[in-house]
């Protein structure tokens, strides 16, 4: 009896199988029948492929649903196509063909299969038995006894989030606010790539936001959490539609670590069904020429599972060849502890005789009779195994192995079985990794425009350390450290430390302090750097055996540390590579890049990093020298301005200087102010044209030529002329000046007497007690561009209360668009101030000025005021 049917029908098009393996898969997901799945995919596709592609016709597709059993029909639309027949397999075509090959799958994997004709439709159809199951039961697994079972805590919180269509959440249950720290209100509305945690690397996988968009995924990821940590989470993802079609997203957290909550049961072997399955017919070499997964990933471990169900092993591994054919890094496994193997490095050749090489078929019978004969294997519990390469046109391109726990499993019958079905998958695996290649450099090459770009972003020697490790954290490793190097005679010193989870950053800061640094190597290249791990490693053990006990102090002393030290271990404990920062030919620093225990790195990873130390070291050696010059600006720039100021009794005096710019430069602005001799004081503000090293010249000749003139007994006037012969003497490297010059001398009666030439500069500025402002001198010629120059001072009283106020450019010529705060406007400013001290008035000037425009400053300014108290 039919129970429910499912129907589509697909386009004679290469992308309709893709979709049709998609549609059977979500449609026996969805009735619950996850044992067959994979069965049921693999028959479509071939007979799906048959159709659209070789056929070159629609294809109409029907599930449907009995009480025991699931029947999918596949028709074409070309019905006269001939069909060999069941009874005659010589007519059924070799699996290598693509003809016939369908057919074959069907006689080897369903439990029924057959063939109907209409005069428009030819119709291929099959069975699939479902297992034995109580009542009621959609998925089921044998009984174990307690201590078999899988570890949850006490109390398993089963986070619920939905996420709506554009990607932000939904809803919030009080699990996820128990493991994640956030209340409903604070999340909702967010988008979900704000909490999580994401593992990339560059141009592979699948990201969060598409993840989102399939109709069901699982997996693992993290969620930060209120903390800052990231909490490990296993998730389950179902793409669901309301009742006004607008489509969302439900996923079901845990634990990482109490994934098999909702971890989907793992697919067991097929088992022989009869006579009807296809005698002689191995399940795994009809399976291995079939439409593989679309990822290399996929391929790998369904090929790994398939060769430990095809020798009854207890586990499979599959090991890919470096472009040179001297490593081989392991890449899918099965019954191994696959997270800690993952892209570990073993040589192709390990050692003397036939059995040394992975480009020769091995048969060990006892691995114990040979010990680390397969590197892989050491500690994993397994005696025997077998291993035979994958070549490519003579090339080897990888290694693959099933292993028994038992001794002398394996003979050379199950290693040429093991060779057929690898130089079968062979092609197709080499194929699927240069594609991966492919998307890995245009992921890289995109990854490394964008560091590119940020690196040059910056002159800041401190952002650019910060920018190399935020990086490489966490797209290319878990961890990095920064050693600077700041000449020839230094030594390494350690300027940054980067963890993903931020909680863990001092205690490898800590451990990296007590180890001496890696040698600073120029030779390019990743370089493998254990003294980390090993330090982490032997800190743990004491810990350990402090905390034990076992070390002559009390057991409870360090049983509070404990923790963090092997945090640290943990974290650390992985491969640890070394890349050199060579710039200009010199070593200025190393970047060191590490992953957590048993983890190591893949080879395009480390080219990826090695790109990127080499961007990284030309960046922050342009930082280092940016910020060299910066600081010799700097210098000379205060070297230009006086130390201090003199006090002069009876006579207040406030001066403000604010260079343009980020400091870089060595502005034309000065100002002094010295005594002469006596009861007099000279004081002078000035602006050279220009600014740099020229400038910065023609001012430090300026200011120190007015003090020597000046106590040479010399007039004003005296003093600037030849002042400005100095200047013109300089000849190309000359620039005129503008100066404000005058000589001070209080007088018994409380006033100040003042003689004042101006030159080019400015007017000075007399506020009197009554509030009226006026010019305290009259314009004169300016420096440097006149040989014979006739320049007159002017003398005027400062009464007690007055002000005369002198500034440069830098403040008359603030502008707001067409509008310039002018002479005119700095007057009413000065009309604010009376009975202000010096300083106040200096203040509501540079406040006036500053409010004036929006925009930063475009000029030097300087102000002097001086009142006469």
């Amino acid at each position: 009896m039919i129970t429910a049917r499912a129907a589509a029908s697909f386009e004679p098009v290469g992308r309709s199988v893709a979709t049709a393996r998609g549609f059977v898969r979500d449609t026996l997901q969805g009735w619950g029948f996850a044992d067959i799945i994979d069965d049921a995919v693999v028959l479509t596709s071939e007979l799906v492929t048959n159709a659209v592609v070789h056929a070159g016709t629609h294809a109409d597709l029907l599930c449907l649903r009995h009480e025991d059993a699931v029947r999918i029909e596949v028709a074409d639309r070309y019905p006269e196509r001939e069909i060999p027949l069941q009874g005659s397999p010589a007519t059924m075509g070799s699996p290598d063909r693509e003809g016939g090959r369908g057919l074959q799958l069907c006689a080897a994997i369903a439990a029924r299969w057959g063939v109907e004709y209409t005069p428009t439709h030819k119709t291929v159809w099959f069975q699939l038995d479902l297992p034995d199951r109580p009542v009621g039961t959609r998925s089921a697994g044998p009984a174990l006894p307690a201590d078999l079972l899988p570890l949850a805590d006490s109390r398993v919180r089963v986070a619920v989030v939905q996420i709506d269509r554009t990607g932000a959440i939904s809803a919030w249950n009080e699990d996820a606010e128990e493991l994640f720290g956030y209340a409903a209100d604070l999340v909702v509305g967010k988008p979900l790539t704000d909490l999580a945690a994401w593992p990339h690397t560059p141009g592979t996988s699948t990201g969060i936001v598409e993840a989102l968009q399939l109709s069901r995924w699982e997996g693992s990821y993290g969620i930060r959490g209120a903390d800052g940590r990231v909490t490990p989470v296993y998730a389950s993802h179902l793409r669901v539609r309301d009742t006004g079609g607008d489509p969302s997203t439900v996923c079901l957290l845990v634990r990482d670590h109490e994934r098999a909550v909702l971890q989907s049961p793992t697919r067991v072997p097929a088992t022989d069904t009869g006579p009807g399955d296809g005698q002689g017919a191995d399940p795994f070499e009809v399976f291995i020429g079939s439409p593989a997964p679309d990822d290399l990933d996929g391929l790998l471990q369904r090929t790994v599972e398939r060769a430990r169900d095809m020798l009854d092993g207890d586990s499979a591994f599959l090991l890919l060849a470096t472009d040179d054919e001297t490593e081989l890094e392991v890449r899918a496994s099965t019954g191994l502890p696959s997270a800690r193997q993952r892209f570990a490095r073993v040589p192709v050749e390990a050692g003397p005789g036939r059995y040394g090489s992975a480009r020769m078929p091995a048969v060990h019978e006892d691995l114990l009779a040979v010990p680390g004969a397969v590197p892989l294997l050491n500690g994993t519990g397994m005696r025997s195994v077998v291993t035979v390469p994958l070549k490519v046109e003579g090339r080897l391109t990888g290694s693959l192995g099933v292993a028994a726990e038992g001794p002398g499993r394996y003979s050379n019958e199950e290693a040429l079985r093991l060779q057929f079905a690898a130089d079968r998958i062979a092609l197709a695996v080499e194929s699927a990794r240069l594609g991966e290649l492919e998307r890995l450099r245009r992921g890289s090459l995109s990854f490394l425009v964008e560091a590119s770009d940020l690196l040059a972003g910056t002159l800041d020697r401190d952002q650019t350390l910060a920018l190399m490790a935020q990086m490489t954290v966490p797209t290319l490793a878990t961890w990095c450290a920064v050693y600077t190097i700041a000449d020839q005679a230094s030594e390494p010193y350690l300027s940054y430390v980067l963890h993903e989870d931020e909680e863990l950053i001092d205690g490898i800061k800590s451990l990296l302090s007590k180890i001496s640094p890696p040698d600073p190597v120029p030779t390019p290249g990743a370089r493998v750097w254990p003294a980390p791990g090993q330090a982490a490693h032997d800190a743990a053990l004491r810990s350990s055996m402090r905390s034990l006990g076992l070390s002559g102090g009390p057991a409870h002393q360090m049983s509070s540390g404990i923790g963090p030290t092997l945090a640290t271990a943990s974290a650390v404990g992985g491969e640890t590579v070394v890349l050199p920062l060579v710039a200009r030919n010199r070593v200025i620093g190393m970047l060191t890049l590490g992953k957590p225990t048993d983890e190591h790195f893949r080879q395009e990873i480390l080219e990826l990093a090695e790109d990127l130390s080499r961007r990284a070291a030309l960046a922050l050696d342009n930082a280092r020298l940016y910020s060299e010059r910066t600081a010799i600006s700097q210098s000379l720039q205060r070297s230009l301005l006086p130390p201090e100021l003199p006090d002069i009794d009876g006579v207040e005096v406030e001066v403000i200087y604010r260079a343009a710019g980020e400091g870089n430069e060595v502005g034309g602005d000065f100002y002094d102010l010295f005594p002469i001799s006596d009861g007099a004081y000279g004081f002078a503000i000035g602006d050279v044209c220009g600014t740099g090293p020229n400038a910065a010249a023609v001012t430090g000749l300026a200011r120190h030529a007015l003090r020597l003139l000046a106590r040479e007994g010399l007039s004003g006037p005296a003093v600037l002329e030849r002042l400005n012969s100095a200047i013109l003497d300089e000849g190309a490297r000359s620039r005129f000046l503008t100066l404000l010059y005058g000589e001070m001398r209080p007088q018994a009666d409380g006033s100040a007497e003042l003689k004042v030439v101006c030159a080019g500069h400015p007017l000075p500025l007399r506020l009197r007690q009554d509030g009226t402002v006026e010019p305290a001198a009259e314009p004169q010629p300016l420096l440097g561009v006149m040989e014979d120059l006739e320049l007159y001072e002017e003398t005027i009283t400062l009464d007690p209360g007055d002000v005369l106020l002198c500034v440069t450019d830098g403040v008359t010529e603030r502008r707001e668009g067409t509008r310039m705060l002018g002479d005119d406007g700095l007057a009413d400013v000065l009309t604010t101030c009376t009975g202000l001290t010096a300083g106040a008035v200096a203040a509501r000037i540079m406040r006036a000025v500053e409010r004036f425009a929006s925009d930063a400053p475009s000029d030097d300014m300087a102000i002097l005021a001086m009142r006469v108290a």
